[in-house]
């Protein structure tokens, strides 16, 4: 009695499942993206020798960032739509959720929205306009070693002072956000968003944390930032996709920082412009990126340059070729220059002279993906990249070793790895 009650529940559940999913048009989806990855990572150390640090493991996401989603959509008449999707991101390697916990989160996007002639209204965490260009139009789709120096430049934090103070939380991803959608015209096609930071504002501004009666109490408190600006985004991403030609243009700008009582405030600005054009045999990938990092000074703080702006300049070039109708070699090059990361007593570059010792990288990557069908698929991905006054990027695996040796911190020099791996989606 007791596993024909089980069994008619487990009937039961189900087809109330399949009813809801049938009204409300409900999608399962996933991906399952795991590899075997190795990499070197070579250091400059003294008298002409090198430092290696090595590493091969079980990676994720090497083609195809791994995940599970849910999304769904309802027709509420008059041309008037409604839907929703979360998606989280998982570890194929073992199981966990990329949060930090390890449980499952739907960190990669979390909306609600509201479509029609006008176009979509999203509300939640979305990808931001600038993230597309540099996803898009990489043949690499910034995962694994063939990411593009671009997206790696914008997403990681190397050691060292290239960087220092560089982290953007919102590269390719904002939360509370509010995104908009144009209609289809034609080929045009554009998308726009603003994220709030939700941050407590005081007035008066005296009393902002840590407090006007703390610093009289420990004047140095009145460096400690208190980012009560920080966390908005607004950016917007406008393009033409015809035939074979896809072409856009991106901004965007997320304040990363402030200090009321410093009088600064310090805003990521990312502005590029990429495309691709299929030929058939050949799709041609391109893209230029201008990263920089204003903090701007308040009218009251002795500062005659107005902004410090350190950044990066970056490019790339890459392809897919067809191979049989179903598989794909994939190839790109791609380079950064970082600017203005040491000034002297009269705010400008210490270039000098046309000498450039401006830390630069550029980087190589090839791959070949063999799809066995359009869920299934295997794939190989090689990269190197040089560093060049110490620019610090890696392909991924360990740190650079630049514990002091005799007196010497090694510098970063060269990078490489590869990517095998079994890409499954549902």
């Amino acid at each position: 009695m007791k596993k024909y009650l089980t069994v008619m529940l487990l009937v039961a559940a189900w087809m109330s499942i399949n009813t809801a999913s049938a009204q409300s048009n409900v999608t399962l989806f996933g991906i399952l993206d795991t590899a075997v990855s190795g990499y070197w990572n070579q250091a400059q150390g003294p008298f002409g020798t090198s430092i290696t640090t090595s590493q091969t493991l079980l990676t994720n996401s090497a083609y195809n960032s791994s995940r599970l989603g849910f999304r769904g959509t309802e027709d509420l008449g008059g041309g008037l739509g409604a839907g929703f999707w979360l998606e989280a991101g998982i570890n194929s390697n073992d199981g966990s959720g990329l949060s930090s916990d390890g449980g499952l989160q739907f960190n990669r996007r979390s909306t609600v929205s509201l479509e029609g002639g006008f176009g979509e209204f999203r509300l939640g965490r979305d990808y931001t306009p600038t993230y597309w260009n540099d996803n898009l139009f990489d043949p690499f789709g910034v995962n694994g070693v063939g990411t593009s120096l671009i997206s790696t430049a914008s997403g990681q934090t190397p050691p060292g002072s290239v960087r220092s103070g560089w982290t953007n939380g919102q590269y390719s991803r904002s939360s509370n956000s509010i995104g908009y959608f144009l209609p289809k015209l034609g080929g045009f096609y554009g998308q726009f968003m603003y994220a709030f930071n939700e941050a407590t504002r005081y007035d008066p501004g005296s009393l902002t944390p840590p407090g006007a009666a703390a610093i009289v109490a420990d004047p140095s408190l009145a460096s400690v930032a208190d980012n009560a600006r920080a966390g908005r985004y607004i950016g917007g991403r406008v393009g033409y996709n015809n035939g074979p030609l896809d072409v856009a243009l991106a901004y965007g700008e997320s304040t990363v920082g402030s200090n009321f009582y410093l009088g600064t405030t310090s805003t990521i600005n990312i502005w590029s412009i990429g495309g691709t054009y299929d030929f058939g045999a050949v799709k041609l990938f391109g893209e230029y990126s201008n990263n920089k990092m204003d903090t701007s000074f308040a009218t009251n703080t002795f500062n005659p340059f107005g902004t410090t702006r350190p950044g990066f300049n970056g490019l790339l070039i890459g392809a897919t070729i067809p191979v049989a109708g179903y598989d794909l070699i994939r190839v790109s090059y791609s380079a950064v220059r970082y600017n203005n990361t040491g000034t002297n007593v009269l705010g400008t570059t210490t270039n000098f002279f046309g000498f450039n010792n401006q830390p630069e990288a550029d980087k190589f990557a090839i791959g070949y993906v063999y799809n066995f069908s359009k869920r299934t698929a295997v794939y190989a991905t090689f990269a190197y990249l040089n560093n060049k006054n110490g620019a610090g990027l890696t392909v991924g695996g360990p740190a650079y070793y630049t514990a002091p040796i005799a007196g010497f911190t090694p510098i970063p020099d060269k990078s490489y790895g590869y990517d095998l791996g079994f890409r499954y989606s549902f």
